[in-house]
């Protein structure tokens, strides 16, 4: 984290800082953003964490 930073992601909800820096590299930030962010509760990302790995599946990855 960049110095004076104070850890604090402006924008993303609480607890989901690390997905957010995560995604950041790969997909910039309003995409990252949009993804931290969704699915508020822990089945929600749940759901999305095994799209994700079926998505990564069927491309080969």
């Amino acid at each position: 984290m960049p110095k004076g930073s104070g850890g604090r992601i402006r924008g993303i909800v609480a607890g989901r800082g690390r997905v957010y820096e995560a995604l950041k590299a790969r997909m910039g930030k309003t995409r990252a953003a949009k993804i931290a962010n969704a699915g508020k509760t822990h089945e929600d990302r749940s759901r999305m964490a095994r799209k994700a790995a079926r998505t990564r599946k069927a491309k080969g990855k």
